[in-house]
């Protein structure tokens, strides 16, 4: 165990596929279980109910299998930790992107419980600090409805007046993981096994820079590779990563489905030609210049200092597979898949075609548009040609 922090305690909501990379390398690569980093069950979930109902958990690494046990490494949700009477210093929020705002109400309702049995001061000490790790352009929005929600909670009685100097401190608690750690999940249900990607970097910001830094501090004692963006807001590291994912899984979908809607998995290598694809490109032209609407990017920065410092980051992982191929894949398979984007992919157009459209960038605003329908089309192509070849098989 390591001497730096030793009281250093970690939640990760919920069990999933990064979830489970980032638990790997927290623990060491497992040779550190031991009960400092935690599993947290979101609120509502069936996964977490099947993990414990199966008693086990299986990751994989580099070709290995592990099995952890659950009452070893899985808590339950938030409000029955701090009945269990367990809160940990962090919590690494590794959701569906979409299911972010249900986490802020969980968030709200264990404030009020601390509220109940604490003054207002311990109460906020007691709160996790969080870490948002989530693909998308989201920071400002979920900040917002959070202190939506605490005026919300003033106004019932349920919490007292926060505006005398809580709030601060805990709309500070509020961090953004920006990650590129990678893993993903085979197998559904009690079958799943959780493969744990190499160790990757997560971006710390947003918040208050004290409360990021000791969360980046304690994150790093444990094993993990994180840094503090010390000056960067958090809708700057966003958007640098959000050209990574829009790259990667939109145009990478673009390319995995043919002209006949045969879909293929693709590898990072696969997607990005030895020459330039124009609309990687392009696509980050109008990024860019989104971007420097809502000033996550400052005017002296060139557009080709940003465009090669984020390509350098996406053609990194030459062998990984993107997450929405998988999904796609999966998807196909289960039956399930729908001619839309994913939440995922949702909470990366739909924010960057709104501040386009509010800045009056019309041309970029057309062009994101545009991209959704595209893809949204391939997928509806893959859905028609995956039911014929079905129906041709049986």
């Amino acid at each position: 165990m390591s001497g730096d922090h030793p009281s250093a305690t970690v939640g990760i909501l919920p069990v999933g596929a990064l979830g489970a990379a980032f638990f790997f390398h927290l623990t060491r690569g497992l040779c550190e279980v031991d009960g400092r980093v935690q599993f947290v069950e979101r609120r509502g979930s069936s996964r977490g109910g099947a993990v414990r109902q199966r008693g086990s958990l299986t990751l994989a690494s580099s070709g290995t299998t592990f099995n952890l046990t659950a009452e070893e490494v899985c808590r339950p949700d938030l409000i029955g930790c701090l009945e269990a009477g367990w809160l940990p210093k962090v919590l690494l929020v590794c959701t569906q992107t979409d299911q972010l705002l249900s986490i802020m109400g969980d968030y709200v309702t264990l404030l009020e419980r601390l509220a109940l049995t604490h003054d207002l001061d311990a109460a906020v000490e007691r709160l996790p600090l969080l870490v948002l790790s989530s693909n998308g352009i989201y920071h400002e929005r979920v900040r917002r409805f959070l202190v939506e929600l605490l005026e919300e909670s003033m106004l019932y009685g349920r919490l007292p007046d926060l505006w005398s100097g809580a709030m601060g401190r805990i709309v500070g608690k509020l961090l953004r993981g920006v990650t590129m750690q990678t893993g993903h999940r085979e197998g559904t249900g009690v079958e799943a096994v959780f493969h744990c990607g190499p160790p990757g970097r997560t971006i710390l910001a947003g918040g208050d820079a004290a409360e990021r830094r000791r969360a980046g501090e304690l994150l790093t004692s444990l094993g993990g590779w994180f840094e503090v963006a010390e000056t960067a807001p958090a809708v700057r590291v966003e958007f640098d990563k959000a050209l990574v994912n829009l790259w990667g899984n939109l145009l990478g979908q673009l390319k995995a489905i043919s002209d006949d809607g045969t879909f293929q998995l693709l590898k990072v290598r696969e997607i990005y030609p030895e020459e330039e694809w124009p609309e990687v490109r392009e696509l980050a032209r109008h990024v860019v210049a989104v971007g420097r609407a809502v000033r996550a990017y400052r005017e002296p920065e060139s557009f080709e200092e940003i465009y090669q410092s984020a390509l350098k980051i996406a053609i990194g992982p030459r062998e990984h597979v993107p997450s929405s191929l998988k999904w796609v894949e999966a998807q196909l398979h289960a039956g399930t898949l729908q001619p839309q984007l994913s939440p995922t992919e949702a909470w990366l157009l739909d924010p960057v075609i709104r501040f386009a459209s509010t800045a009056g960038l019309d041309d970029s605003a057309r062009y994101f548009t545009s991209l959704r329908e595209r893809v949204e089309e391939r997928l509806k192509m893959a859905i028609e040609k995956w039911a014929i070849d079905s129906l041709s098989e049986k």
